[in-house]
């Protein structure tokens, strides 16, 4: 099983070499092979492993080997990282098998299929890169591949060479590089403190450095999770295409940040209150600028980013909460990562389905889609109950973990922070409701005319993922139960 689980990482690693020296259509079919085998990998492996502890010490370099007394490369698999691994493949092998239409010269919004090669090199190197993060044994090796996904995404969100996508992608690369060298900083210090680069290294220092490492570690985690005051880099990133602006937000890049939270939540017992209690603060703030904002958006795509933040600050919250004593909240936040990946990979991977068809992804443009996109229509429905928490639908199992842990803590901040989440939740339901309303119902807009719903390829991807909405929560269920 350990050896499988490496191949998760090094497959789609060298899979992305042969596909960047293929070009058109080629360059797609062979990551679809790669990402297909990767994903039956990681389910043979991690479920094959469950529940028990699965780790492979692969070693380190010849003049690393004084850095620390413990081999510095291998995999681990534990529930967290098996839910944050299957995430990451099976999302990216659905996101490569909807690529393999999506770019092409029918899609009206991007008509051309140019640089397939680069386009899919990048893709694979992306998802090995995720799940080297989430198999990581350490805080060194998960730093590695940490900063190999931003330099994926930089990539990926200026694939098109136009001046917007290169300032966005460029924007992405210096903002969450910021937040990388907050982690460097914190591995240095653990180091030079006590001698490791194991996750628990925070709760073996003394009490006040153990909050400032805490911290440098949340503002790692902000940068890359889209966090206030980090969040702008998100939005504009929606110049990418949108199967990459999919995998971003559901499952790769943005979520390494929430699960280096949880993880580091997970391996410190007696983390500092005070450091708890800036992320829940910061938490709190970015979800209800995200919100704000949404009320200004008519661009679909970015409407969509301003709720990957607010949604990722509930794991970031949930994480935090778990210091403060509430197991409840923390598998809450662990759940949501997969709650969240599935319903916000269905919206976004509709909203492309919307662009390719029409060319179009201003909301005023839109209108009356669902007479001419029933099956799209269907899954955006899907998509949007599962990620305001409707039951039995996505988030609602996270977000009722969440709240109901915040409420169970002592004093007044639980009960105030369960307020406000169910505040938030019933606002953000019911702006986007009124977003479906216009887009899908009501007379048939100019764009309408032209709308059909998408080749197997993509509307495949919708159908699994709508189905993955209602199950894969309830299938996660049964592994948190194990954290904690």
């Amino acid at each position: 099983m350990e050896y499988l689980l490496l191949a998760t990482i090094v497959l789609p690693i060298i899979g992305a070499v042969f596909a960047g020296l293929s070009s058109g259509r080629a360059a797609g079919r062979l990551a679809l092979f790669i990402a297909l085998v990767t994903a039956a990998l990681a389910l043979f492996a991690g479920i094959g492993s469950f529940p028990g502890l699965t780790k492979l010490t692969v070693g380190t370099l010849p003049w690393m080997a004084e850095l620390a007394d413990t081999d510095l490369f291998g995999v681990l698999l534990d529930p967290l990282s098996m839910l944050m691994l299957l995430v990451v493949v099976v999302l990216g092998f659905f996101v490569v098998l909807y690529s393999n239409e999506y770019i092409s010269p029918r899609n009206r919004e991007h008509p051309h299929d140019s640089g397939q090669g680069r386009y899919y090199f990048w893709l694979l190197l992306f998802v090995g890169a995720m799940t080297g993060v989430a198999l990581s044994p350490n805080l060194l090796q998960l730093f590695m591949f940490w900063e190999l996904t931003t330099i994926c995404s930089w990539a990926l969100i200026s694939h098109t060479y136009e001046q917007p996508a290169l300032k966005a992608g460029y924007k992405a690369l210096i903002m969450t590089h910021l937040g990388g060298l907050g982690f460097l900083i914190a591995i240095v210090v653990a180091y030079v403190s006590v001698g490791s680069v194991e996750f628990n290294a925070i709760s073996q220092v003394r009490p006040g450095l153990a909050a400032t490492l805490f911290v440098l570690f949340l503002i790692a985690a902000w940068a890359k999770a889209a966090q206030v005051p980090f969040y702008t880099w998100l939005p504009d990133a929606m110049t990418a295409p949108t199967p990459i602006s999919c995998y971003l937000h559901a499952a790769a890049m943005v979520k390494a940040g929430v699960y280096l939270i949880c993880r580091l939540v997970l391996a410190n017992s007696g983390l500092p209150l005070t450091g708890a209690l800036i992320g829940v603060i910061a938490a709190l703030v970015t979800m209800a600028v995200a919100v704000f904002l949404y009320f200004f958006q008519t661009d679909l795509k970015r409407l969509l980013a301003l709720s990957t933040i607010s949604q990722l600050s509930y794991i970031i919250l949930g994480a935090c909460l778990g210091v403060f004593g509430s197991t409840l909240a923390y598998r809450g936040a662990v759940l949501h990562i997969v709650a969240h990946a599935c319903a916000k990979g269905l919206l976004f991977l509709c909203v492309g389905a919307i662009a390719y068809a029409t060319g179009r992804r201003r909301i005023p443009d839109l209108g009356g889609l669902a007479a001419r996109m029933p099956l799209v229509a269907v899954c955006f429905i899907v998509g949007l109950l599962g990620v305001v928490g409707v039951p039995p639908f996505g988030t609602f199992w996270s977000k009722f973990y969440i709240i109901t842990g915040a409420l169970g803590l002592p004093g007044t901040l639980g009960p105030l922070v369960g307020v406000f989440l169910l505040v938030e939740s019933m606002v953000v339901f019911a702006w986007l409701l009124y977003v479906t309303q216009r887009v899908f119902f009501g007379a048939p807009s100019e764009a309408a005319q032209v709308a059909a719903d998408p080749p197997w390829q993509m509307s495949g991807s919708l159908i699994v993922l709508a189905a993955l909405v209602v199950a894969a929560p309830l299938a996660a269920l049964a592994v948190i139960s194990y954290l904690l």
